[in-house]
């Protein structure tokens, strides 16, 4: 990989553009080009590289093939989503907005209406931004993500896929090409919420909560928080809390104990500072399970 220019100049540097015709060419590219990399939406990827922060030998388009563009319903009754799809084609598809609604109500709200038509939704589990909006929600859902490379498909959890700020477990010669969500049982209430600088900006926390309730009791639960260090963290300790208890008012008050116990690394920046970040992830926590509760209230 060439070494990124000097100054700022917002001008694209130069590189080879390679447009793959099959996944299986796609990956070749990657293997046979060093310094190459994956061109998907390209709503992150291009404003690095005019701003200088990479400067990889060559990109290759992997947009437009369509074995990375399917949506649908998998044997085992799982949703699978190619990493290609659009924010903007996730939000319509009615097989999303049926088997994963949270999924397709997070594609819907994104940013604008040009980022939603560019934007794919692999490309934003690729990039782990801590920032972005889908890696906490995808993994309170237990999604899988199916990984093709020169040795042949695996598949990872969310645990295993997202190793760390702004990193995945995907080789420079592997191609993210699908996220599975399971289905989810009918007991099954999800909420997300988060605190933005602005409408479409940075989020400083982002809370996404999945509970399992049976008769009242919560059976299993998953607390997932974004835009901290490593995100998106599981909050085991919390789940752990949570689980056996009774749905009700009680609930988000032992959530917010359980959190004061829980270590979370957060980080100052331009924004704000670490400690205020790490309250607002607790308020955005206490407020998805306030959002579970009613749920259960309006059905």
């Amino acid at each position: 990989m060439a070494p990124p220019r000097k100054g700022l100049t917002l001008i694209l540097p130069s590189f080879r553009y390679l447009r793959p015709q099959s996944l299986e060419e796609a990956v070749s590219m990657l293997v046979d080009t060093d310094g190459a990399a994956v061109l998907a939406g390209g709503q992150t990827l291009i404003n690095v590289l005019k701003l200088n922060l990479a400067a990889p030998t060559a990109l290759v388009d992997i947009h437009r093939l369509p074995e990375l563009r399917i949506i649908k319903p998998a044997e085992d009754g799982a949703l699978v989503i190619g990493a290609a799809a659009t924010y903007a084609q996730v939000a319509a598809d009615p097989i999303v907005s049926s088997a994963q609604p949270s999924v397709a109500a997070m594609a819907a709200g994104l940013v604008d209406r040009q980022v939603r038509n560019r934007g794919t939704i692999g490309g934003n589990c690729c990039l782990n931004d801590p920032t972005n909006n889908f890696p906490p929600l995808l993994a309170a859902l237990d999604a899988r993500f199916r990984i093709a490379g020169p040795a042949g498909e695996r598949v990872l959890d969310a645990a295993d896929f997202f190793t760390g700020t702004m990193s995945t477990a995907l080789t420079p010669d592997e191609i993210l090409i699908a996220i599975e969500i399971p289905p989810l049982p009918g007991n099954a209430r999800i909420a997300h919420r988060h605190l933005q600088i602005g409408a479409d900006s940075w989020a400083v926390a982002r809370a996404a909560v999945r509970l399992d309730i049976d008769a009242g009791i919560v059976t299993s639960a998953r607390l997932v928080a974004g835009a901290v260090q490593n995100s998106p963290v599981r909050l085991h300790d919390i789940e752990t809390t949570l689980t056996g208890r009774t749905a009700d008012a009680s609930l988000p008050l032992a959530a917010l104990e359980a959190f004061d116990d829980t270590r979370i690394v957060t980080v100052d920046d331009v924004h704000c500072s670490a400690a205020y970040r790490k309250q607002m992830c607790k308020i955005q926590v206490r407020r998805a399970l306030e959002e579970i509760l009613a749920q259960g209230s309006r059905s």
